[in-house]
């Protein structure tokens, strides 16, 4: 099969910074009390940043969607970052803290989401995809999910990774997430790096602290570019793209994916030796 190319990918190797961040960095998606919704055109991806203090905020229903209501056509992941909380799906109540997750299916009418505390909010990261088959509800703790460690301190990443929403544990249509953990003096991520022309990926970066940053590596692996990345910021990373990242101290990023292929393994490896 013949590939059909298009030029953004060579584009982006010339845009300057600012046109790189606007294009592809989500920041100020979590504020007190608010719900905020950005849309990708890749894979349709929605991505949202829900933090209630002193009152329920409810899934809105966006004009956009041209649905009767959010998930009518849609799933979603859910995972808290923040304090504790909990997710009302169609009556029933989910409680979550932090790093625990949720799926929400197809056709779920009335989802809202609560803190236990308006002095320490949860924080709900969102990341939504089309969806051409209902699968339940599924309540997905963080004590459940397996740790896989990788990397070696030589190396500087040392890191865990656990599998949230995965085909061997919720059954979805596209959504794929989990999150991964540096340990101490480890600062690499997803190395060696890789694309994955099956599916998009959206990284979050969590646990930065105030004085230190991220900067993620994007673009085509023989034109590579990078973002500085603050404790929160989301970035978007296309098919044709590598994602890794280096920071100034131990870090967590949240991993989103959306696509025709749910499995985690697929992967694209671009060699360290062929980067440019």
């Amino acid at each position: 099969m013949q590939n059909h190319e298009n030029s953004f990918p060579a584009l982006v190797a010339a845009m300057p910074p600012e046109a790189l961040r606007r294009e592809f960095l989500i920041a100020g998606l979590f504020q007190p009390g608010e719900l905020n919704l950005r849309w990708w055109e890749t894979d349709r991806t929605i991505v949202g940043g829900i933090v209630p203090t002193d009152k329920a905020l409810a899934l809105p229903n966006p004009a956009e969607l041209r649905a009767t209501h959010f998930l009518e056509r849609r799933e979603a992941g859910v995972i808290n970052l923040g304090g504790a909380g909990k997710v009302i799906v169609d009556g029933t109540e989910h409680a979550l803290g932090k790093c625990d997750a949720i799926y929400l299916g197809r056709g779920a009418q009335e989802v809202a989401f609560a803190s236990v505390s308006a002095a320490e909010p949860a924080k709900f990261y969102l990341l939504s995809y089309s969806a051409h088959a209902a699968y339940p509800t599924k309540l997905v703790p963080f004590a459940s999910m397996t740790p896989t460690k990788l990397g070696s301190r030589e190396n500087a990443n040392e890191r865990t990774i656990y599998k949230a929403i995965h085909a061997a544990a919720v059954d979805t249509c596209q959504v794929v997430m989990g999150f991964t953990r540096l340990e101490t003096g480890s600062v690499w991520n997803t190395m060696p790096p890789h694309t994955h022309s099956r599916r998009s990926e959206v990284y979050l970066y969590f646990d930065i602290p105030a004085d230190q940053a991220v900067f993620h590596f994007m673009g085509q692996p023989q034109a590579t570019r990078h973002l500085v990345m603050r404790n929160f910021d989301v970035v978007l990373s296309p098919p044709w793209s590598i994602h890794c990242g280096v920071g100034t101290a131990a870090y967590t990023f949240v991993w989103g994916m959306g696509g025709e292929n749910r499995d985690y393994a697929d992967m694209d490896p671009a060699p360290l030796k062929a980067l440019r």
